[in-house]
């Protein structure tokens, strides 16, 4: 197991949501990655289709890497895991899933995690060696189809929710099978103060609290 994977696992322990950084530029990323980390979220993903992404994973894999998991989204072919890596950055996550990217983001010992939305996709990804699959998008599916899914899943493979989760969903995704969560505009909007973004983490973070789901 790579650094990076063992990483990911004992991080998504801690607490298994995954800040998607939609957006950002690079001046702001290293105070909102910091602002993000002080509230309990130690993944972070800038996605490619924000300003200048590499270099954000740069300068926040250089600032936090140390506490926390910084990487891209969006990620769609196997040139742009290349540069993921060169930037420092440790994870891949995908709104799709390409046995290419997975297998290329595995022997370049980062972490894998493609979206996927049918059983089919989601096997195809953990063949490819998918470290974890993101069901995409989640406004299209429902705690049901993630029980019925996880019937047949492997329990090992972490399965993480992406699109349109709000706090209030957390208990039912998480009584259903899922393992966590992707949060974007939720979480994070271009334009936000660190303020903002800390404020919205923290209540999320306290969201998954055993006690909150009740």
């Amino acid at each position: 197991m790579s650094p990076a994977v063992e990483a990911f696992h004992r991080y998504r322990v801690e607490c298994p949501i995954i800040a998607i950084l939609r957006g950002i530029a690079p001046d702001e990323v290293v105070r909102v990655g910091e602002a993000l980390l002080s509230a309990g979220i130690r993944i972070i993903e800038i996605p490619l289709n924000s300003p200048d992404p590499f270099e954000s994973i740069r300068r926040l894999s250089k600032s936090v890497g140390g506490q926390g998991l910084v990487g891209a989204g969006t990620v769609l072919d196997v040139d742009q895991v290349a540069r993921v890596e060169e930037a420092g950055g440790r994870l891949v996550v995908s709104p799709n899933t390409d046995a290419a990217v997975i297998k290329k983001t595995v022997v370049s010992g980062l972490v894998s995690v493609p979206g996927y939305f049918t059983p089919s996709e989601a096997f195809a990804a953990i063949a490819a060696g998918a470290h974890g699959i993101k069901l995409f998008p989640a406004e299209a599916a429902t705690p049901a189809v993630v029980k019925a899914q996880r019937a047949v899943l492997p329990n090992d493979v972490p399965l993480l929710v992406v699109g349109g989760v709000t706090a209030d969903d957390f208990g039912r995704w998480l009584a259903a099978g899922a393992d966590g969560f992707g949060l974007g505009g939720a979480l994070y909007r271009a334009g936000d103060t660190v303020t903002q973004v800390h404020q919205r983490a923290a209540r999320f973070v306290a969201a998954l609290k055993p006690g909150a789901r009740q």
